[in-house]
């Protein structure tokens, strides 16, 4: 099956416009694929408005987010792929999704081949 994360996204993208609020993406800017505005990063994360009047040629990929958005009065390309949305969610009531780090779909690491198991986190007791 195709992931659901893309779909989920673009769902929620056409709830938060008929509802005449704002889409915002929080995003990992970390991920090296990103094309993101360094200077507004905070935090290895960014949070870009993506209503319809802040950007041109938006494009909800399976893949991939893309669009052009101005950022202190330059125009820029912007890639946010799907594994780096962390979240979408209206701005004017913060209701949305939240998605963890790998996704809906954790079957779809571009990092590791096919048959390597997943790793479980290591954790230790900090006095």
């Amino acid at each position: 099956m195709t992931p659901l994360k893309p779909y989920l996204i673009r769902s929620i993208y056409e709830w938060i416009i008929d509802n005449d609020c704002t889409p915002h993406l929080l995003v990992d800017a970390t991920h090296k694929k990103a094309i993101l505005p360094m200077q507004f990063i905070d935090d290895g994360k960014i949070v870009l408005n993506i209503k319809p009047a802040a950007v041109d040629a938006l494009s909800l990929g399976n893949e991939e987010i893309e669009f052009n958005a101005r950022f202190s009065g330059k125009s820029m390309y912007i890639l946010a792929p799907m594994k780096a949305i962390l979240a979408i969610y209206a701005k004017e009531s913060g209701k949305g999704m939240v998605f963890d780090a790998e996704g809906v779909d954790d079957n779809d690491s571009d990092d590791l081949p096919p048959d390597t198991p997943p790793t479980r986190p290591a954790l230790r007791v900090v006095k």
